[in-house]
């Protein structure tokens, strides 16, 4: 009767495994990503803005719910115009716990780069109803003008 020594073989691989392998690394690579820009994303689109254009100005409004005007800075240097300021904590929240908090607290800026010349000496700000709207003249050079045409 023969005797069969153990040997070693060669383990068999499994080729999905290394396949599985690399969609877990690829899975954890892309969770990270989008946590990381998704904080990223946050912080930039507040507040949200809309810019728009009418014959005479450029007007910006931004959504700022909670923020009061002393807590609301805004400069124009050149064709950039900056908003920054800051939500404070209401007394109401003070000593609570929160199950679920998506309004964020602390300061924000926003850098608008203007899309036309405007007359930086006339600028107006107000706020009203947690909207902020900026009214921006636009600059004499290039307001349209309307020319009288005289008959003879």
């Amino acid at each position: 009767m023969p005797y069969v020594r153990f040997i070693d073989r060669p383990t068999f691989r499994n080729p999905w495994a290394e396949f599985e392998r690399i969609r877990q690394g690829l899975g954890e690579l892309s969770r990270s990503y989008a946590e990381k820009n998704q904080k990223q994303d946050r912080a930039n689109v507040y507040p949200p803005l809309n810019i728009y254009e009418e014959a005479d100005r450029l007007v910006v409004t931004a959504e700022l719910p909670g923020v009061k005007v002393p807590d609301i800075e805004l400069s124009i240097e050149g064709d950039t115009l900056t908003l920054q300021g800051k939500r404070g904590q209401r007394q109401s929240e003070v000593g609570i716990s929160f199950h679920r908090r998506e309004i964020e607290l602390g300061g924000f800026s926003r850098v608008i780069t203007l899309p036309i010349k405007v007359d930086a000496e006339q600028v107006g700000a107000r706020l009203a109803n947690g909207i902020l709207t900026i009214t921006l003249m636009k600059a004499s050079a290039i307001t349209p003008r309307q020319i009288q045409v005289a008959a003879e």
